[in-house]
């Protein structure tokens, strides 16, 4: 089911490519998330590439990606993506990782100011198989952890007449797709990172 790149044979500009045209041709394309779109044509996602091999230093880079997008303008920098290709490559490692991360938020005291969503390679949810493509909404080409503003997504939502719809039609997305789209999807990103240097 995981047909992406080892980011050991990328460049830092192929990784940061690469995560945006999964933003672009996933999350955006499969509409699977409806709030992806303006940030993305509005240049406001940070991709913040940690080269962390370590927890420790991956902490410390989530508190430097938190602070810098708290010094932002919501105008400038909305959201956040913190990608660690070379830590917490095992998703129940990465999984445990996010009480650490959520420490963190309550240490700088941005609980509901900020929120983590998780994304990973091998992204699980509870009660699955890991080849149910419905795991895929939430699979990245390499673990990353997203920050988003509390305010910003509280507008958002607001204009959705019930936001759990999302979920549910994430999940008829996925299952029509099906294993065979989502493994084709991601040798269309490949291709679209060859001619990045």
């Amino acid at each position: 089911m995981n047909s992406f790149l080892e980011a050991d044979t990328l460049t830092e500009k192929q990784i940061i490519a690469y995560t945006s045209a999964w933003v672009e041709h996933v999350v955006i394309g499969l509409n699977l998330c409806p709030f992806a779109k303006p940030v993305h044509t509005k240049g406001q996602i940070d991709y913040f590439l940690s080269h962390a091999r370590d927890e420790t230093t991956l902490a410390a880079d989530l508190r430097l990606a938190m602070q810098r997008l708290i010094a932002s303008t919501p105008e400038k920098m909305d959201t956040c993506l913190l990608i660690h290709p070379w830590v917490l490559s095992d998703f129940f490692d990465y999984n445990n990782f996010l009480d650490i991360a959520d420490g963190i938020l309550d240490e700088l005291e941005l609980i509901g100011v900020l929120q983590i969503a998780s994304f990973h390679p091998h992204y699980q949810f509870a009660g699955t198989t890991e080849d149910d493509v419905t795991n895929c909404t939430n699979r990245s080409p390499f673990p990353m952890l997203h920050l988003l503003r509390e305010k910003s997504l509280d507008k958002a939502t607001a204009a959705l007449p019930d936001a759990n719809v999302i979920v549910d039609r994430n999940v008829d997305t996925m299952i029509s797709l099906g294993n065979e789209g989502w493994n084709h999807l991601q040798s269309q990103l490949k291709q679209s990172i060859k001619s990045t240097s």
